[in-house]
């Protein structure tokens, strides 16, 4: 397969900014009284919007979508998966109940070989625009796909020391119910999220993976919580390492000239980075 042929494709997918998904995400949050602007969707609450509309026929054996190479991604023999960061630009705002429409491009496709094997990076950009037809979200998420894990060998996770721990902290634990609620706000059908036994025998992880984008969600959250009045222009974040269920992490913000540098921080080192860039 020629995957250089992909890049470019393109996909629309319409939804609407739900209240309820909404709702759902700060109860999760825990918030009696969430930390954003009444009334609009939060920074980062487009990824509780456009879930994935795969018939149960077409779900793979890890919980996703099947890759047949109609779709935007190439349908490369490489299972497992992983979102590994996205550059986030807030260009305006989007009312609760705003009917949205999402155009996807493969912008990027590059096969890779590393210590765990063949790999392939990709790239997507998805423009959210509200019912005005002006872009409101850009998000460019960059996505690997690896080889399959050796059956029942759990991966090695070296410790990584944090360094200096920044100057606001809060301390959590993502336990299953968190995951499985992240898992239904998303529609995300991925099972290293909530079956136990397939992610360590299948994929080789000693327990339920935090997902990547609630890590970032959290991390923006712990910078709400610290400065509800902050307007959000920019969020870029870099997954380092993977967090387990039943597992501390520690939340840091630092804030910065114009915006602010978050880390998640687990048990074997820093596991998330972002920057913040707040509108001037």
């Amino acid at each position: 397969m020629d995957i250089a042929t992909h890049v470019g494709r393109q996909e629309v997918a319409q939804d609407s900014a739900d209240p309820t998904r909404i709702a759902g995400l700060a109860a999760l949050l825990d918030h009696v009284s969430p930390p954003w602007s009444p009334g609009l969707l939060p920074p980062l609450g487009h990824w509780l919007c456009f879930p994935p509309q795969a018939r149960q026929s077409a779900i793979g054996g890890d919980g996703h979508p099947l890759r047949d190479g109609t779709g935007l991604l190439p349908a490369v023999d490489l299972p497992r998966r992983m979102w590994v960061g996205s550059r986030i630009r807030f260009l305006g705002p989007i009312a609760l109940g705003e009917a949205l429409i999402r155009t996807s491009t493969l912008v990027a496709a590059t096969p890779k070989t590393g210590r765990s094997g063949n790999m392939l990076f990709v790239t997507v950009r998805h423009e959210i625009a509200g019912a005005g037809g002006e872009t409101a979200i850009v998000d460019e998420q960059d996505i690997v796909y690896r080889e399959a894990a050796e059956a029942g060998v759990i991966a090695a996770r070296p410790a990584t020391d944090p360094g200096a721990i920044e100057a606001v902290t809060r301390s959590l634990t993502a336990d299953p119910v968190m995951l499985f609620r992240y898992s239904a706000l998303t529609f995300n059908g991925h099972r290293i999220h909530y079956d136990r036994d397939y992610a360590r025998d299948v994929e080789g992880y000693p327990g339920l993976v935090v997902h990547g984008p609630l890590i970032a969600t959290l991390m923006l959250d712990h910078l709400l919580r610290h400065c509800p009045a902050a307007s959000v222009a920019s969020f870029d974040f870099r997954a380092l390492s993977p967090l387990f269920d039943g597992e501390p992490i520690l939340l840091g913000l630092d804030e910065i000239d114009g915006g602010a540098k978050l880390r998640a921080i687990g048990p074997a080192g820093p596991a998330m980075t972002a920057t913040v860039g707040f509108a001037r």
